[in-house]
């Protein structure tokens, strides 16, 4: 049999220079190891195709670098290649899993978030009593309405009327008028309530302020104290049911609402009403001799809000300043707790505003006060006329 490595039919009788000749004259025609080693395909034996006729004549094989023989470990490398494959596509599931949760999370809890609103500005607020020249007209409520600048007026939440409501350049038609319904449901609750205005009732003035503004609201009601922002006749109009009543339930109102841009996120809304009041003292009794020691007490009073979108969605508002002038009033008293008005026949002691003293440091506690005129008061000659 031919050795390795010699041709199939022997060595050549004419060949001359041996096999290193000969070998040498057909290495580029013989099939050494490497390259059988190297070869992608695979030639079935002979047995293993008489076992199954169906046997493709080759097989494919795995590579196998250079030295090294493919065909023991064929089925191994394969299961390795498809494990390796199984894995790869398993870690990249789970970075694909990862991924989205970290999104998720960051979305969650992004350390970028907006920053939050800004809190509602203090509610400040002024009060200038105002004091007759002479001493107050009492009458009937009646009479005393008939003879006075309120006989046209409008009685209780009627005289609270609403300005049509115009779409503006950030805020919807409907938007604006919520705004307006809220301040007007504020003023009418804040001023006209009769158990706001004896003093028995805060909670329906609170539950419509925005929270930021309720903490100073309470505080204001714990403490009443005058330093323009803590005095409770600033959130509301009420007198000291010990000392003063309600002759007449019927209040005359008037007065405008008005609306305007506080900017792309806000609107604000001013309230300027005159507010007119039958009042007669608690311990004048009932009857008729006591309501003809009825007198009228007027509240001038301009409250500014701001509205903003969040606060049309709660039903809500912020009080930002409110300016009142009311008589008639003496000018010393405390006002900070609730209004002390002067009842019929009385007249303003000739005392004056408190002193201030220039070189006191911090906030004064003197007020300003104004002279009540004389036509603001009903009149008595036409009173005897009727």
């Amino acid at each position: 049999m031919a050795g390795r490595g010699n041709p199939p039919e022997g060595t050549p009788d004419d060949a001359s220079g041996g096999d290193d000749e000969y070998r040498e004259d057909y290495r580029s025609v013989v099939f050494d190891e490497s390259f059988i080693k190297a070869a992608r395909l695979q030639e079935f034996s002979a047995r293993e195709r008489m076992e199954d006729e169906e046997h493709a004549a080759v097989r494919n094989r795995a590579y196998a670098p250079s030295g090294e023989s493919a065909d023991p470990g064929l089925e191994t490398t394969y299961g390795r290649g498809s494990i390796t494959a199984s894995r790869q596509g398993i870690v990249l599931v789970l970075l694909i899993v990862l991924a989205f949760g970290t999104a998720i999370y960051m979305g969650i809890r992004n350390p970028y978030q907006a920053p939050p609103e800004p809190p509602a500005e203090p509610m400040r607020n002024s009060l200038l009593p105002l004091a007759p020249r002479d001493e107050v007209p009492g009458a009937t409520p009646a009479d005393l309405f008939k003879h006075s600048p309120a006989a046209q007026f409008r009685t209780g939440a009627d005289g609270v009327t609403l300005p049509p409501a115009r779409r503006m350049r950030h805020f919807s038609e409907s938007q604006v008028l919520s705004a307006l319904t809220a301040a007007k449901e504020y003023i009418v609750t804040s001023s006209l309530d009769p158990a706001v205005l004896s003093g028995n009732s805060v909670r329906d003035v609170r539950i419509m302020l925005d929270p930021a503004q309720q903490e100073q609201f309470d505080q204001s009601m714990d403490h009443p104290r005058n330093d323009g922002r803590h005095s409770a006749t600033g959130w509301m109009v009420r007198f000291d049911p010990s000392k003063t009543t309600l002759a007449d339930p019927r209040i005359r109102v008037n007065g405008t609402l008005t609306v305007q841009e506080a900017g792309a996120d806000a609107l604000e809304v001013v309230a300027d009403h005159v507010f007119v009041y039958a009042l007669r003292a608690t311990e004048g009794g009932d009857g008729k001799k006591a309501e003809e020691k009825s007198s009228l007490f007027t509240v001038r009073r301009e409250v500014r809000f701001q509205i903003d979108r969040e606060d049309l969605r709660r039903q809500q508002l912020s009080v930002q300043q409110v300016s009142m002038r009311a008589g008639p009033l003496p000018c010393s008293a405390d006002m900070t707790d609730a209004l002390a008005p002067l009842m019929a026949g009385e007249r303003a002691k000739d005392d004056g505003a408190a002193g201030t003293d220039p070189y006191a440091r911090g906030r004064s506690s003197a007020s300003l006060c104004g002279v009540l005129s004389t036509s603001s008061q009903p009149s008595p000659a036409a009173r005897k006329d009727d």
